[in-house]
């Protein structure tokens, strides 16, 4: 396991400093999911190496939304102030999900030639 978890906090790493060295307004977490998602997809025989680790930090995935929730509660005041704006920028931004999830499924079936949806 602290193998597994050492190539996972190797990627989050290497996610880091390329964001940070190209600039990238992208969290180098993501980029580094990134990165270990193409190895992966490069080399499937490396999936078994870190399946029961993530299967495990999977299976706990709910603690790491505790620091969010602390974060949030350490910040009342500023959400007291800035209610309205944070309000529209969540309704702005999940139907702008929705729309661009839609119009990727419309792009995705008319490329494989599937029927109209």
């Amino acid at each position: 396991m602290l193998g597994a978890v050492a190539v996972l906090f190797s990627f989050q790493l290497a996610g880091e400093v390329i964001a940070r060295f190209l600039g990238l307004p992208v969290p180098g977490p993501v980029i580094g999911l990134a990165l270990f998602a193409a190895l992966l997809a490069l080399r499937p025989d490396l999936v078994p190496s870190v399946e029961g680790t993530a299967r495990t930090i999977l299976s706990h995935l709910s603690l790491l939304f505790v620091p969010a929730g602390v974060g949030v509660v350490a910040n009342l005041d500023l959400l007291a102030d800035k209610w309205v704006a944070i309000c529209v920028v969540l309704v702005a931004s999940t139907v702008t999900t929705l729309l661009v999830s839609v119009g990727t499924f419309l792009l995705v079936v008319r490329m494989t030639g599937g029927e109209d949806a």
